[in-house]
């Protein structure tokens, strides 16, 4: 578990729509955000740009316990949607879903490949890393969740994968994919052999069928000649 602390200052928002919206994002450099779940109703909140745009730059922001300031009452939240904008570097929207130390969580928690560069089937087969996933869903209580999740790769050899199963979880994390059955065990990171290995076993193949012919052709010039 990571020891990042997180918390965000908020307001309650009272002026709702895309106009009011709009406006908190260009006159105040504020951003609109939601939180709900639990058994309360959602809160219409406002977040200071700066300091939302300050705690995203760390990625564990989006797999921890967030503290929301609200006025002055504290909630306890993870976050479950951020919108940006799509040609600009400003944040549009947040969703925080409120949490229960009772009560588990479904998040996204990224992973953490660990031996890329040491495991045989890169460094002695001069493969390359192909990566499927770079994050999982899983299930556990708030006080379980962890930071990030490690993929070690240090025994993959060229063609070898890594799946869901295969990975080591944390005490009291689950996976949502893997709770829904062997169909759901999807491959996370294969070693896939170098596209120059397999460009060079194609060519005795070739030079022996060229060979092949010209013997013809020198032959059937050779019966021409003797014509």
């Amino acid at each position: 578990m990571s020891t990042e602390e997180f918390e965000l200052n908020c307001t309650v928002r009272t002026d709702l729509g895309k106009g009011a919206s709009r406006r908190l994002r260009r006159l105040n450099n504020n951003i609109p955000a939601v939180l709900y779940g639990g058994d309360s109703d959602p809160v219409s909140l406002t977040i200071a740009h700066k300091d939302i745009a300050r705690a995203v730059e760390n990625e564990a922001f989006f797999a921890h316990i967030i503290t929301l300031n609200i006025d002055n009452k504290k909630e306890k939240a993870v976050i479950k949607a951020l919108q940006r904008h799509p040609a600009k570097p400003f944040l549009m929207h947040a969703d925080f879903l409120r949490v229960s130390d009772k009560q588990a969580i479904h998040v996204k928690v990224p992973l953490h490949f660990l031996n890329e560069e040491k495991c045989p089937g890169v460094k002695l087969g001069g493969g390359n890393v192909q990566k499927t996933l770079n994050e999982i869903e899983i299930s556990c209580l708030p006080g379980d969740l962890p930071e990030y999740i490690e993929v070690n790769m240090i025994k993959l050899n060229l063609g070898d994968s890594i799946h869901l199963s295969d990975i080591a979880l944390p005490k009291g994390v689950t996976s949502i994919a893997l709770s829904h059955g062997e169909d759901s065990d999807l491959s996370v990171v294969t070693v896939v052999a170098p596209k120059v290995v397999a460009e060079e076993e194609a060519l005795p193949g070739s030079v022996e069928s060229a060979a092949g012919h010209a013997t013809a052709k020198d032959s059937d010039d050779s019966t021409g000649d003797g014509e």
